[in-house]
């Protein structure tokens, strides 16, 4: 397994001194108890000297002792392989292990997390944080441009592919004919077609007043050649009249008989599309000519490469009508969420179910994620980084022991004086 760099210590340099500093009062204290206790045996331990030297004895005895207990953690005591010392480097991956499944068991508890979701109010602060001016625009930023970065991020072939794919489907799905007469007969539906038909009906006379003189030529050419000019020219403008005034009174009367047959006419054409076995047939043919098109490709290629362009542009603009939109829905949604209990209650459950979930499912996950993390660590270096961190502390260890044993020693000895 490759070696890991450890993160650097915030204050490391702080922590470097302070543990300098611990050290040398623990081993000045050690050394004064070292001193006196030579100087005293020198001298020679008679009468109240006898105290001395026994105070300083025992307070030298706990120096070492937790100079040698504080030190074995870290290191070897004097560079003396001695066993179960240099603990922490040796036994760095078991104390990844034993770390891990502590924090897994005693704090990252389904039940643990999900009493802290549920104290942190979820729904309280995200519609507090929507409301709050400014954030519901920079979160619809975000979103637009996260929205640019996904179709940047997919491969346009394949979404080409997608597209026409799921196109075709959902054309092939649906019976052209029977489609078209529903259509229809929804827009027939209550006479929602006359106005239709009107304009249809005032566009065939413009039609026939705008082409009169091309209409005039076609019935001179195929009049007989018998027939005079002035004859020809009377039966033309009969006939346009004619044909001008029936349109006329159609449109305006929506009872004409005429009228009445075409309304005939296209119900029964309706009627055909739903049902009739050869409109379906033909209809199916011309879906599967429609679909065996190319430019159905390049018209789906066409249309995400428009999208995409209006997308950036949209995400780009504050003032467009995409930002806009996403800005008053998020907004809106603060305010409902803020007001609103019922869905307060919801987004509660909901944050309350997520974090459960992903606890019971992933629960060997964060033990696996700190012992597979230590593991990695130089060993030397864990020591040294963790030195940093508990050294001071454990320095006062060697102090009190110090002390302690000192005055140990004093009420040992004055007990052994009084009993002998």
């Amino acid at each position: 397994m490759a070696i890991a760099s450890l993160p650097r210590l915030k204050s490391e340099e702080v922590r470097r001194r302070r543990l300098v500093v611990t050290r040398r009062a623990a081993g000045a204290l050690l050394a004064v108890s070292t001193a006196v206790f030579v100087l005293v045996t020198l001298i020679g331990a008679d009468s109240w000297l006898g105290y001395v030297q026994a105070t300083a004895e025992a307070s030298m005895v706990g120096g070492l002792a937790d100079w040698f207990a504080v030190t074995a953690l870290f290191r070897h005591p004097l560079g003396v392989p001695i066993p179960h010392t240099a603990i922490i480097p040796e036994r760095k991956d078991q104390f990844g292990e034993t770390l891990g499944d502590f924090i897994q068991d005693s704090f990252l508890t389904p039940e643990t997390i999900v009493a802290r979701v549920r104290a942190a109010n979820v729904s309280s602060r995200l519609a507090a944080w929507l409301c709050a001016p400014g954030n519901a625009e920079r979160l619809s930023a975000h979103i637009a441009d996260g929205a640019v970065a996904v179709a940047d991020l997919v491969n346009d072939e394949d979404v080409h592919r997608t597209l026409e794919a799921i196109a075709r489907e959902q054309i092939d799905r649906v019976e052209l004919a029977p489609l078209a007469g529903r259509t229809l007969r929804t827009l027939t539906a209550d006479g929602r077609h006359e106005q239709l038909i009107d304009s249809a009906l005032r566009g065939l006379q413009r039609v026939l007043e705008e082409n009169k003189d091309d209409l005039k030529q076609r019935f001179e050419a195929t009049s007989p050649w018998w027939l005079p000019g002035a004859v020809e020219d009377r039966i033309f403008d009969r006939l346009l009249d004619g044909a001008e005034a029936v349109l006329q009174d159609m449109t305006e009367d929506h009872e004409h008989g005429m009228r009445q047959v075409l309304d005939e006419r296209i119900a029964t054409f309706i009627t055909d599309l739903e049902t009739s076995p050869d409109l379906r047939a033909r209809g199916e043919q011309l879906k599967h000519d429609l679909l065996n098109q190319q430019e159905l490709r390049q018209w789906v290629a066409s249309a995400w490469t428009e999208v995409k362009a209006q997308l950036r542009a949209a995400a780009g603009d504050p003032d467009s009508e995409l930002r806009r939109r996403l800005t008053d829905a998020i907004a809106s949604a603060g305010t409902r969420l803020r007001d609103d209990r019922g869905i307060a209650a919801m987004v509660d459950d909901g944050a309350a179910t997520a974090v459960r979930y992903v606890a019971e499912r992933f629960d060997g996950e964060i033990a696996s994620l700190v012992t597979s993390t230590i593991a990695r660590w130089d060993g030397e270096e864990t020591a040294r980084r963790l030195e940093l961190l508990l050294g001071p502390d454990l320095q006062f260890i060697r102090i009190n022991g110090t002390v302690v044993g000192a005055a140990a020693g004093l009420a040992l000895h004055t007990i052994a004086q009084a009993l002998s």
